[in-house]
C-alpha cells in the first residue's frame, strides 16, 4: 500500500493496472489536476464535478465501482481550533482519494504512519482516514471543555460582561459543528455497508461501525458542552443579579435613615443646629449603618473570603 501526495500520472496507473491499493492525498488540487484525476480513475460525470464543488455538510453519494464521501474534521495546528474542514473522498476496492482546500494535519500525520507500514489492508487505511478527522473533534472539544472551566472559575470570580460575551462566542461556534457530526453520524449509518459491499474491499464492517459509535460520542458531548454552557450563563446572570441586590440592599437602609433626617421633626430642627450635630447623627449614623450591613454580609458569606465557600 502506497501513500501518495501527488498526482503521478505513470505511479498511479502502474498501482492501478497491477491493482495495488494506494491513497492519494492531495491538497488545494487545480481544475485541470481533478479533470486528470477523474479521467485516470474512471470516474463518471457526476462523480468528476462533485470532486470540484464545495459541500457545507457531510454527503454519501454510491456508483457501481465507487462511493464519494464527504467527510469533516476540525481545526489543526495552522486552522482555527473549531473550524471545520471538508474532505472529499473517493474509496473503491483498489484506492482511496482525500482531496481538501487547505492543509489538514491529522491527514498528514497518518500518511507518516501507514508509510511506515506498507503492508496495511485497504479496510484499515480507509478506517484510520475516518478515524483521524473523527479524532479531532474530540480534541476540539476538550479545548471547549477546556475554555468552560476557566470561565466558570472566573464567572464565580468577579464576573465580567466579557466572559458572557465569550460564552456566547463558544456557544454560537459548536452549533456548526453540532450539524456537521450530527449529518455526519447519519452518514455513516449507510456509509459503512456500502463501503465494504464495494468489488474488491476486503471489508471489516466492525471498522466503520465502532467509527460510526464514536460519531454519536461526538454528538452527545457537543449536546453536553452547549448544555455546561447554558449553565455558566445562568451562574454569570445569577452572579450579577447577586451582586446588584448587595447594593440595592446597602443602599435600602440609608435610604430609610436619611428619608427619617429629611423629615421636619421639632427635636431635630431645634438640636441639629451645628456640622458637629450633622456629623455624627446624618453622616455618622450612615457610616454606622453601613458597617453594620456589611458585617452582617461578611458573616453571612455573602462578601469577603467565604464568597467561594458560598457558590
Amino acid at each position: 500500500m502506497e501513500v501518495l501526495t501527488g498526482l503521478d500520472r505513470d505511479r498511479i496507473a502502474g498501482l492501478l493496472q497491477h491493482d495495488e491499493f494506494f491513497w492519494l492525498d492531495l491538497t488545494a488540487p487545480a481544475d485541470e489536476d481533478l479533470e486528470q484525476l477523474a479521467d485516470l480513475l474512471g470516474l463518471e460525470a457526476r462523480a468528476a464535478r462533485d470532486l470540484e464543488e464545495s459541500f457545507r455538510l457531510p454527503r454519501l453519494d454510491t456508483f457501481d465501482e465507487y462511493v464519494l464521501l464527504v467527510y469533516f474534521g476540525i481545526g489543526g495546528a495552522s486552522r482555527d481550533a473549531f473550524e471545520p474542514i471538508e474532505v472529499r473522498m473517493v474509496i473503491s476496492g483498489s484506492y482511496i482519494v482525500t482531496l481538501h482546500h487547505e492543509r489538514c494535519e491529522m491527514l498528514e500525520r497518518l500518511g507518516e504512519h501507514l508509510r511506515s507500514r506498507p503492508g496495511a489492508p485497504e479496510s484499515v487505511v480507509v478506517y484510520k482516514v475516518l478515524d483521524a478527522l473523527t479524532d479531532s473533534f474530540f480534541e476540539a472539544l476538550d479545548k471547549v471543555d477546556e475554555e468552560i472551566e476557566d470561565l466558570e472559575s472566573k464567572v464565580l470570580d468577579r464576573p465580567h460582561r466579557s466572559q458572557l460575551q465569550k460564552l456566547v462566542e463558544l456557544k454560537n461556534r459548536l452549533v456548526p459543528m453540532r450539524k456537521i457530526a450530527s449529518r455526519q453520524r447519519n452518514v455513516l449509518a449507510r456509509a459503512g455497508d456500502e463501503i465494504a459491499g464495494l468489488p474488491g474491499f476486503e471489508a471489516r464492517p466492525h471498522d466503520f461501525q465502532d467509527i460510526f459509535q464514536r460519531m454519536i460520542s461526538v454528538s452527545e458531548l457537543i449536546d453536553s458542552s452547549r448544555d455546561v454552557l447554558t449553565g455558566a450563563q445562568d451562574v454569570y446572570l445569577s452572579s450579577v443579579t447577586e451582586r446588584l441586590t448587595l447594593v440595592a440592599t446597602i443602599f435600602f437602609p440609608l435610604t430609610v435613615l436619611t428619608g427619617f433626617f429629611g423629615m421636619n421633626f421639632g427635636w431635630m430642627v431645634k438640636h441639629i443646629d451645628s456640622f458637629t450635630s450633622f456629623a455624627i447623627l446624618g453622616l455618622g449614623g450612615m457610616v454606622a449603618l453601613t458597617t453594620v450591613v456589611l458585617g452582617l454580609f461578611l458573616r453571612a458569606g455573602y462578601i469577603g473570603p467565604r464568597r467561594r465557600g458560598y457558590h
